[in-house]
Parts: C-alpha cells; sequence; structure tokens
C-alpha cells in the first residue's frame, strides 16, 4: 500500500478546539437550576443565558435560545414530574406507565429479591411482568 502524502492546505493556527458543540439532552435537574438563574436575573435575556451556561468551565449546559424558551414556557410540566417519581431529578424524558398496578407490583418483587439478596436482571423483570399478566389476564399495552 502507498502512503499518500499528507498535503497542508490551510494555516497553522493556535486556536483550540471548543470542548463540546453539539447540544446536549439536560435532566431535570439541570434544567430547574438553569430556571433558579433565570428567576435570580430576571433582566438578563435568554440568549445571555444560554451564553452563561455554555460558558461555565465546569459543568457547562449547551442548549439554544429556543430549546429554552420552550422549556421555560413548559416550566410548570416539568416542575410537576418531580412529584411524580423519585427519579425524575436525573431523567431526561418523562417515564410513562401504561400499568401502575404492574410497576407496582414488580416494584414489590424486586425490593422481596435484594431482600433475599438476588439480583434481578432485565429478562428476568420482563419474564416477570409477563406472567403477572397471564396470571391476571391483563392484556399487553
Amino acid at each position: 500500500q502507498q502512503k499518500k502524502p499528507k498535503v497542508k492546505n490551510t494555516p497553522v493556527t493556535s486556536a483550540q478546539p471548543a470542548v463540546h458543540t453539539a447540544c446536549q439532552n439536560l435532566t431535570l435537574s439541570d434544567w430547574l437550576n438553569v430556571f433558579a438563574y433565570d428567576d435570580a436575573h430576571p433582566t438578563v435575556s435568554q440568549s445571555d443565558i444560554v451564553n452563561h451556561f455554555k460558558s461555565l468551565q465546569t459543568g457547562a449546559f449547551i442548549f439554544t435560545q429556543s430549546t429554552l424558551s420552550r422549556k421555560l414556557r413548559g416550566r410548570s410540566i416539568l416542575e410537576a414530574r418531580i412529584n411524580d417519581n423519585p427519579n425524575a431529578l436525573s431523567s431526561k424524558r418523562p417515564r410513562i406507565l401504561t400499568r401502575p398496578d404492574v410497576e407496582r407490583a414488580l416494584f414489590l418483587w424486586v425490593r422481596h429479591m435484594e431482600e433475599r439478596g438476588e439480583q434481578v436482571n432485565g429478562p428476568m423483570l420482563k419474564e416477570k411482568r409477563q406472567r403477572f399478566e397471564v396470571c391476571h389476564n391483563l392484556s399487553q399495552v
């Protein structure tokens, strides 16, 4: 195999590439931090808020002004998710339960298995859910 010679068509520069340039899906906790900043600085524009969080040395959040505007409009819905699910602060999307009764039964089963010192994995949960639905004549949704 022949090596192709490297051709440099661009001048040398000392500029450093940005670490993160793409937008991120922020968690609910991240958005609550953005809302708190917005509340503490009511005169700051949305684009300045975006630039503030983008320029943080540690823990920078990358999002656009239009995303911020949309999240501010739906703020009450996001804040209501905190009470719906104890793990909501770490999630990026809301959890949708089709069968809360099955979810509760699986939660109790997992807790029982952990008390017995046994480990539960994904395939075990799927099988247990199917057995629970068959046993109680529930249709899968």
